[in-house]
């Protein structure tokens, strides 16, 4: 290494140096409080609803978005938002919608960012008609106060909670967890590519459950049918019980079972293994190619086909 070439890196250091000293001084100054040095202005919004509305279609980009009952008998939705980034609120023909209007410029997008913005839409019935929610990133909160005609709710990146009563359920994320519970519907269908799902006390006529990558656990279900199709994760089934058939078809991940039933169930892993207990007897069709299958020798009840390659199978009857 020439002693020029050493000279220069010994001047990088020292910048590097000077600028982690410098930064840490303005920290210090701000009392360590990073909300301090945001380059973006919030600001906080309230729209007053006085319109007639059944539906609700929400539109946003990074807030987190909450329905919250109304204690006073108005609806109102309360935006905590970028100054340059603000949520336009109607109602038209009927449908209550939020939209945000982004007018940020493309450099705008560089410097530092502390806040969430966040949409709060407080809402004084119980009972309303479509409800419709997309969002970027952040978090969406349904609670159990209220129900809804058909529900569509999508999220690229974030998590989603639902609680409430519906007619269709349709819930997806890319990224992120979704959590389902306390809820009576027909159609549902809970879907994210990279995280996880929790589903619990439903009763709908069919469910239908997706992941590519991620856990699913479902418990004290009664439904008509059951799907659930995934690549990479395990499924954790609890007191969940079909009148009609279970299918579930899984990559690599472990399927189990407690206390679940079914008319006919067929379960199909390529590596994971397939353990626990039904409720009433079956006809088992089983194979697997290098695990262990143990699984009672019954002759009655609605048929039951596991197949797997690698894994092990062993189920018992409650």
């Amino acid at each position: 290494m020439t002693t020029a070439t050493k000279v220069w890196l010994i001047i990088a250091a020292s910048l590097c140096l000077l600028g982690i000293i410098i930064f840490g001084g303005i920290i210090a100054m701000a009392n360590f409080d990073l909300s301090m040095l945001s380059t973006s202005k919030y600001t906080t919004n309230e729209h007053i609803i006085t319109d007639s509305f059944s539906d609700i279609d929400i539109s946003s980009n990074t807030a987190d978005i909450d329905l919250i009952p109304s204690d006073d008998g108005k609806c109102r939705i309360v935006c905590y938002e970028e100054e340059n980034a603000r949520h336009a609120v109607s109602v038209n023909n009927g449908v209550l919608s939020v939209k945000v209007v982004n007018e940020k410029k493309w450099y705008q997008y560089i410097g530092i960012y502390s806040g969430t913005p966040k949409v709060s839409v407080y809402l004084p019935e119980d009972e309303y008609g479509a409800l419709t929610i997309s969002g970027s990133t952040g978090s969406i909160d349904i609670p159990d106060n209220f129900s809804f005609g058909d529900v569509s709710v999508t999220l690229s990146t974030g998590r989603i909670g639902y609680y409430a009563d519906s007619k269709d359920l349709t819930l997806t994320a890319t990224t992120g967890d979704i959590t389902a519970g306390g809820i009576a519907c027909k159609d549902t269908s809970l879907s994210v590519s990279t995280g996880s799902i929790t589903a619990s006390d439903i009763e709908c006529t069919s469910l239908f459950t997706k992941v590519t990558t991620g856990k699913t656990n479902i418990s004290d279900v009664k439904c008509e049918s059951f799907i659930s199709k995934g690549n990479t994760g395990d499924i954790v089934l609890e007191r969940l019980v079909s009148t009609g058939d279970i299918a579930i078809d899984r990559s690599t991940g472990d399927v189990k079972l407690s206390d679940c039933d079914g008319s006919e169930i067929k379960i199909t892993t390529d590596t994971g293994d397939v353990s626990g207990s039904l409720l009433s007897e079956k006809v088992f069709i089983t194979s697997s190619d290098t695990g262990d299958i143990n699984v009672p020798k019954t002759t009655t009840g609605g048929k039951c086909e596991i197949t797997t390659d690698t894994g092990d199978i062993e189920i018992e009857i409650n």
